[in-house]
């Protein structure tokens, strides 16, 4: 299980985390809401040690991930899908993948897995990764996280600026992960998606969380939302 502790963060003097406490089960779809500005990608960035923490802790399954360089972190099986998908844009798609091969040591059947999971890469190998459309960027960027063979997967914005089909597609990879054990934490701005998928949701605001709620009884008291998000 994925713990935060009352991270607190800061960029420089400017400070964007005052307090984030949420956790992220094995076999779960744990999704942060919020404004644009709330501090959602600052928890994400921090979970990682792209951004330090200036008070709290991150935990995964007992141990302190906060304590370890940015480095280290992937190597516990944490996969990152950042918004923007930051590829290698001047390698192809096979290097960006064996990108994420090299960071811990997973099986040797890991590469298939993850082309079998998203077969139109496998005709694109070849191509640099910033030809390809934005969904085949999205979908490289996911691959390459899932080449950890995480057991924690988070995601900023991951449907950001696609077309439908390429949505649901990637929509469908999320819940496969969730079914194979795999926790997730979920940044998205299509409350939609959220509600369609997600077991806890978390209200960022003024980089606090202000509540986590089921999605269930996000359904059943929609003013929830009007209320945290003013939609």
């Amino acid at each position: 299980m994925l713990e935060l502790k009352d991270i607190q963060a800061a960029y420089g003097r400017v400070k964007v985390l005052h307090g984030v406490s949420l956790s992220a089960k094995s076999g779960e779809i744990h999704c942060l809401l919020g404004r644009n500005g709330a501090g959602k990608t600052t928890v994400m960035k921090a979970i990682m040690g792209l951004v330090p923490l200036s008070a709290g802790s991150v935990e995964l399954d007992g141990e302190c991930l906060s304590d370890l360089p940015a480095h280290e972190v992937p190597k516990r099986r944490v996969g990152y899908v950042p918004q923007g998908r930051r590829l290698f844009p001047e390698l192809s798609v096979a290097e960006n993948i064996d990108v994420g091969l090299m960071t811990c040591d997973v099986s040797a059947d890991t590469r298939g897995w993850v082309l079998d999971i998203f077969p139109p890469l496998k005709d694109r190998l070849n191509q640099q990764a910033n030809t390809l459309s934005g969904g085949e960027q999205q979908m490289l960027a996911t691959a390459r996280a899932l080449c950890l063979r995480p057991q924690v997967l988070l995601l900023d914005e991951p449907t950001e600026g696609l077309q439908p089909s390429m949505i649901e597609q990637i929509r469908q990879v999320v819940v496969r992960m969730k079914s194979e054990g795999v926790a997730i934490l979920l940044v998205e701005q299509r409350v939609d998606a959220v509600l369609s998928i997600a077991d806890q949701v978390t209200f960022v605001e003024n980089g606090r969380d202000l509540e986590t709620v089921t999605a269930e009884m996000l359904r059943a008291q929609p003013e929830k939302l009007k209320l945290h998000l003013g939609v």
